[in-house]
């Protein structure tokens, strides 16, 4: 396994010239996010069959020959368990990769659920076992070990080759054009943002609270992701997720009841008077201008039923298909389902997965008789 590390921006472009005349490209990335709300980039590995590349991102300042080879709708880029490195095109360069195939939702479609890891779907399907000792290294560090040079070559070169099988598999079953399909919705939900007003409906234990110590929730929770998107800083290290919670359940308006409830003693002197100014805004609120209280589709009527009778169809396209259950149909998406049905009057802005591309034909005669059932 030859490769080169990259930190020069004419080698760069040589090497992007040259994978630009190729059809697929094999891509990782390798990145720190221990405090940081972003990514912090620290490798990008190309391999187009002939050049394998270690691209240094804190020495080579100039990226752009990369992108324009991630943007180059010519050249299928490749990657395996794609999400965080989609993550890291989108904060680093502001967009993602396209068009992107990636092997974990390959092997979803030959039966292996939906997160196979890369060093067992090479074990399997090229009879080779991988080191997975540098997985947890810090890849801004310079200056890298060899051994850690190794590793992150091994992510693609071992890449192609299990591509090039899981392909020839997956047109063998009949799923390739599902899988094409699959692999644009899984980019397509991780360009999605939520606004940030909508932060408090990822607060655990919100459908708790009142309108009004919901308005107080939302206006901490909005406040948090932006505070966390100016400083780069992970969302508990502003403020823990249950300590808004509780500012809102208790409509906290002292810092000596901040610390009786286990505030940190930084959460109170950095953020104390700002969190009781919103609490006390909100008190200002009239009832029309309060977010709706939260309900959860398990209090619905019949819901434990509704969702019992679609995973016993979810369960009978398993057995016909060799697709397995989560993959088919997860948890997740059996509430979206439910809810676009009896929450959200099927509007079509919100159609669930399971009604949608392949899996429409699937489920979508199956499942209504059962919605249909209970509303």
């Amino acid at each position: 396994m030859k490769f080169e590390i990259v930190s020069d921006y004419d080698r760069l472009s040589q090497l992007c010239e040259t994978a630009a005349r190729k059809s697929v490209v094999m891509v990782d990335t390798e990145f720190v996010r221990t405090r940081t709300l972003y990514p912090q980039l620290g490798l990008v590995q190309l391999f187009d069959g002939d050049n394998l590349a270690l691209v240094d991102p804190i020495k080579c300042v100039n990226l752009d020959p990369l992108w324009d080879l991630m943007r180059n709708e010519s050249v299928t880029k490749v990657l395996h368990a794609c999400g965080e490195d989609l993550e890291v095109f989108l904060h680093v360069a502001g967009f993602m990769p396209t068009p992107m195939i990636d092997t974990q939702v390959m092997a979803a479609f030959l039966g292996h659920g939906v997160s196979m890891g890369f060093g067992n779907l090479v074990k399997e399907y090229l009879g080779i076992e991988l080191e997975k000792g540098e997985a947890r290294t810090n890849w801004l560090a310079r200056p890298l070990t060899d051994k850690q040079l190794d590793y992150a070559a091994a992510d693609v070169f071992y890449l192609l080759p299990l591509y090039e099988c899981l392909k020839e598999k997956v047109e063998q079953a009949g799923w390739f054009e599902a899988m094409l399909t699959e692999c644009v919705s899984v980019a397509g939900k991780r360009n999605k943002s939520r606004p940030t007003s909508e932060a408090y409906l990822d607060i655990k234990n919100a459908w708790q609270l009142t309108p009004r110590q919901l308005a107080i929730l939302q206006k901490a929770a909005q406040w948090r992701v932006e505070e966390a998107r100016k400083r780069d800083l992970a969302l508990n290290f502003i403020v823990k997720e249950v300590n808004l919670w509780k500012l809102a359940r208790y409509t906290i308006k002292s810092k000596g009841f901040m610390a009786k409830q286990g505030f940190e003693k930084m959460e109170i002197q950095r953020h104390g008077s700002r969190l009781i100014k919103m609490v006390l805004d909100v008190e200002k609120l009239r009832e029309s201008e309060l977010p709706p209280k939260i309900y959860r589709l398990v209090d619905l009527p019949g819901y434990k039923q509704q969702v019992k009778a679609i995973k016993d169809v979810v369960v009978e396209i398993e057995s016909e298909t060799g697709l397995a259950q989560e993959f088919l149909a997860s948890k997740k998406q059996i509430n979206q389902l439910i809810g676009w049905y009896r929450k959200y009057d099927q509007h079509p802005d919100k159609k669930p997965d399971m009604l949608l591309s392949w899996r429409q034909p699937l489920f979508e005669a199956r499942v209504k008789p059962i919605i249909d059932e209970f509303n």
